[in-house]
């Protein structure tokens, strides 16, 4: 749908995810972002065609190997975002992670506006990633009960745990997110929707249960609480599912009061980090 440049992400933990980054390879993906895992053949894959590829980190020491194996970016997320948001706040990881490495880092964590973009690129960001701004624009495909939901929360409306999807995990504060936390890990639900992801995986069930399992029952155990929270966010994001549905979001949700297009959104985040620029250029002088 356009000549201009374009990414895809590949978060490589998931089931079928090296597949899935393969097909981005084949089709020669300008831009490839990965996360949780180690994507040093898909950047040699990548640089071969021309392509860029990003990683997402939220320590020092991931960035750095990433770094070391050839990675043209990073995308750095801070504790406040959704999902996957590390220890550190992305008010002091960013600067951190800007004096530790020497590729481009894009901020991601905190931002929704003009006034996060103006304060990233002075931490040190040399652009700024955002889920849960664009996530409630109109060219989302999130459902739209979840994108009025995020307006009505505030940035206290969330929840961190590790409950959800075995990972520490950010979603928004709703009834359903509150039982699945409470509950922890189900293995029966597991079970069931472990049967949908082998339906989209094109494998028999059999086969994917047998390959988990031998896997070893750490991986086995994480891939459970994916398979249902896999579940929880398709309830949410496609059917708008308030009684079983969880979303993650970013804390910047009680920022979000409007559903712009993107095109209003970016133009009116760079008129007010102009203004920002301009008005603290004149009060540092």
């Amino acid at each position: 749908m356009t000549d201009k440049p374009f990414g895809a992400n590949a978060s490589l933990l998931f089931p079928g995810a090296a597949n899935n980054a393969q097909v981005l390879l084949e089709e020669q993906v300008p831009v490839i972002n990965f996360a949780l895992g180690k994507g040093d053949w898909i950047v040699d894959a990548a640089h071969k065609y021309g392509g860029k590829v990003v990683a997402t980190v939220v320590t020092h020491r991931h960035a750095k190997r990433a770094a070391d194996y050839g990675c043209d970016g990073l995308i750095v997320t801070g504790n406040e975002a959704a999902a996957h948001g590390g220890d550190a706040t992305t008010l002091v990881l960013i600067p951190s992670m800007a004096d530790a490495v020497d590729i481009p880092i894009i901020a991601a964590g905190g931002i929704a506006d003009g006034r996060g973009l103006a304060a990233a690129l002075a931490l040190g960001a040399d652009g700024v990633a955002m889920g849960t701004r664009f996530m409630t624009s109109q060219e989302s495909e999130l459902h739209e009960r979840f994108k009025e939901l995020s307006i009505e929360k505030s940035v206290y409306d969330t929840l961190y745990s590790d409950r959800f999807d075995g990972l520490w995990c950010r979603v928004m504060d709703t009834p359903p997110a509150r039982k699945a936390l409470k509950r922890g890990l189900n293995y029966t639900g597991a079970l069931v929707n472990s049967k949908l992801i082998s339906d989209q995986l094109g494998l028999p069930w059999f086969k994917l249960f047998i390959g988990v399992m031998l896997s070893g029952w750490k991986n086995a155990k994480q891939l459970a609480y994916l398979a249902n929270a896999f579940k929880a966010i398709q309830l949410a994001t496609e059917d708008g599912d308030l009684e079983e549905g969880v979303l993650t979001v970013g804390q910047v949700q009680g920022l979000v009061r409007d559903i712009p297009t993107v095109e209003e959104l970016i133009t009116r985040m760079v008129k007010e980090a102009e203004g920002i620029q301009k008005k603290m250029s004149t009060m540092l002088a």
